[in-house]
C-alpha cells in the first residue's frame, strides 16, 4: 500500500505542468491600465512584477482614479510619474482632490514630453496651477495636444483664452478643423484608444447661452444638425438646454421623462428601453445594472422592490 501510494503521488507530481509566462501581448496591455490595475497586475506572477517594477513602458500613461483617487497627493504621484525617466505621454488624474499646484508643477518639469493633461475633478488645483503647467508643457516641447479640466473651480474666460492660445501653438489649422463635436451621453469617456484626431484641444467652453465657462456639448440630432440658422441652436451647456442621458439629444418641455434613476429622456428613447414592472420607469444605460428581478423574472427598480420588500438598500450596506 505504500509503494503503491507513493507512485500516485509521483505519477501526480509529474503530470502537473511547468508555469509559463505570460503571452508577450499581456506587456503591451499593461501601457493601457490604470495605475490601480498595474500594482494588481504586479502581483500575478514574477515576469509582470519585474515589468512592471523595471520597465518604464507601463508608465508612459499614467492613469489614477478609483478606488486611488482619494489617496494620491503630490508625493505618491511624483514617485508614480517619476518611474517614466522624464518619457510620459498621458497623464490623466481623475478627481484626485489632494494633488496641488506643485505637485502637477513638479511632474511636468520632469516629464515635458506630455501631449495628453486630463485632470478633471481634482479639485486642490486651481485655473492659475493649470495656466502655469500648460505653459511649462508648451514652452519646453510643444508637445500637449489635450487638456481636461472640467471640474476644476473658477476656471474664467480669461483663463480659458490664455490656455487656447498657448494650446493652438501645437495644431494647425487643419488639425483644428478636424476636431469632432462633444456629446452629453459620452462625456464620461477617456478611451485611451481614441483616435487623437478627433480630441478637442480642451473640454472647456463658453457656453452661447449663457457665456459661463462650462462643458459644452453638441447635439446628435440628424434635424439640429441640419440646420443653417440660427447656427447650432442646440449648442449649449446642461443648464441652458435639457439633453436625453440615454442619446444625448435636446428634449424640447413637451417631452421631458423622468427614469427610475431620476435622470431625464427624450420621448424616443423613454419608449425603446425596458421599464420596471411597478412604476414603469426605465434606467438609462449608466445605470443598467440597477435592475432587479422579481419571482417571475420580470424587471423591478430599486426603489419599487425596496418598498415591496419594506427596506432601503443603504439598510442593508
Amino acid at each position: 500500500m505504500a509503494e503503491s501510494s507513493k507512485a500516485v503521488s509521483l505519477t501526480v507530481e509529474q503530470e502537473q505542468p511547468e508555469a509559463k509566462p505570460p503571452h508577450e501581448a499581456m506587456f503591451l496591455v499593461l501601457t493601457y491600465l490604470p495605475v490601480y490595475e498595474v500594482v494588481l497586475m504586479s502581483q500575478l506572477c514574477t515576469s509582470l512584477r519585474d515589468a512592471v517594477n523595471n520597465d518604464i513602458l507601463p508608465w508612459l500613461n499614467v492613469t489614477v482614479e478609483r478606488p486611488l483617487s482619494w489617496r494620491l497627493n503630490d508625493e505618491i504621484l511624483l514617485k508614480v510619474t517619476s518611474k517614466a525617466n522624464g518619457r510620459l505621454k498621458i497623464l490623466t488624474l481623475i478627481s484626485c482632490t489632494r494633488v496641488t499646484d506643485e505637485g502637477l508643477q513638479r511632474v511636468v518639469q520632469q516629464n515635458p514630453l506630455i501631449n495628453k493633461l486630463r485632470i478633471p475633478g481634482c479639485t486642490g488645483i486651481t485655473p492659475e496651477g493649470v495656466l502655469r503647467a500648460v505653459k511649462t508643457l508648451c514652452q519646453k516641447s510643444n508637445c500637449l495636444k489635450t487638456l481636461s479640466i472640467n471640474g476644476i473651480y473658477n476656471v474664467q474666460k480669461d483663463h480659458l483664452d490664455m490656455l487656447m492660445m498657448n494650446l493652438r501653438k501645437n495644431q494647425s489649422t487643419e488639425e483644428q478643423q478636424k476636431q469632432q463635436p462633444v456629446y452629453y451621453h459620452e462625456r464620461g469617456s477617456l478611451s485611451v484608444f481614441k483616435d487623437e484626431e478627433s480630441q478637442r484641444l480642451i473640454d472647456l467652453d463658453i457656453c452661447p447661452r449663457c457665456s459661463e465657462v462650462r462643458m459644452v456639448y453638441d447635439c446628435p440630432r440628424e434635424h439640429c444638425m441640419r440646420r443653417e440658422w440660427p447656427p447650432s441652436p442646440c449648442r449649449g451647456c446642461k443648464f441652458c438646454i435639457p439633453r436625453c442621458e440615454n442619446c444625448g439629444g435636446c428634449i424640447e418641455c413637451g417631452e421631458v421623462e423622468e427614469g427610475a434613476c431620476e435622470d431625464i429622456f427624450c420621448l424616443e428613447c423613454w419608449l425603446q428601453l425596458p421599464k420596471c414592472s411597478f412604476c414603469n420607469k426605465p434606467y438609462c444605460k449608466q445605470h443598467s445594472n440597477w435592475w432587479c428581478t422579481s419571482s417571475d423574472s420580470s424587471l423591478i427598480c430599486k426603489v419599487c422592490d425596496e418598498n415591496s420588500h419594506g427596506y432601503t438598500y443603504t439598510d442593508v450596506l
